[in-house]
This record gives C-alpha cells, structure tokens and sequence, in this order.
C-alpha cells in the first residue's frame, strides 16, 4: 500500500469489509446515474457496454466488470432517429471490489417483482 492509498484508508473507521461493500455501492451509483438517458441504438449498444466497464474498471478497487444491456427494446434501424435513451430498466451490471484480499461481487438488475432496478451485495468473500 503507497502512502496516498493509506491515506485514503486511514479516512475510513469501518472494517475493510464494510468499505468494500460501500466501494461496490458507489460503482453501481456511478453505473446508474452516468449513464441512464445516454442515447443508444442495436448498433451502439455494444460498444456502449465495453464504454461503462472501461470508466468502471478505472476507479479504485475494482478488479472485475460486466454490464449488459437488454437489446429487446431496440427498434429496427431504419433512419437517424432509430435510438432511445437507456433506461436503468435495461441494464444489468456485476462489479467484483477487492481490497485487501476481501472480495465484493455487486450487482444491478431490473426486479420486475419490485419494478425497480435493484442494487444488491451478492456474494463477499474474505
């Protein structure tokens, strides 16, 4: 650990099990809430998955990634008005944090139970 990351650490007054619970928490936000509204069609959508992770795996602690974007709610291609905004509805995200060897594995999905688009810790390793 370099003294800028013990610095950080040091800010924290809970288990490194508790911050990497948090550091998952923040990631989703980050998911949800910077890219909800981004335009995208069948062609972009790809590429707009691969974009979400990249910005992802830069932040701290972040050792694994994965969105998908449900594609059923595209409409055919047919002029330049052939897109839609995203929806926090279509995404499904898992982000792993590990710190310190403590594991997060975090997850996003729409519940249609709930109608919502849940946030949950789904597995934690130590």
């Amino acid at each position: 650990m370099n003294a800028r990351e013990k610095d950080a650490s040091d800010r924290f007054v809970c288990s490194v099990r508790e911050r990497a619970v948090f550091e998952s928490g923040i990631k989703l936000a980050t998911i949800y809430h910077q890219f909800v509204g981004s335009p995208v069609n069948a062609e972009s959508v790809e590429s707009l998955e691969r974009t979400i992770e990249k910005t992802i795996l830069v932040q701290p602690y972040v050792s694994d990634v994965k969105v998908s974007i449900d594609r059923s709610r595209f409409v055919p291609l047919v002029d330049q008005y052939s897109y839609l905004s995203l929806t926090g509805d279509m995404i499904d995200a898992i982000v792993t944090i590990d710190i310190d060897g403590t594991k997060v594995t975090a997850e996003m999905r729409y519940d249609e139970d709930l109608k919502y688009p849940l946030m949950y810790v789904s597995k934690i390793s130590e």
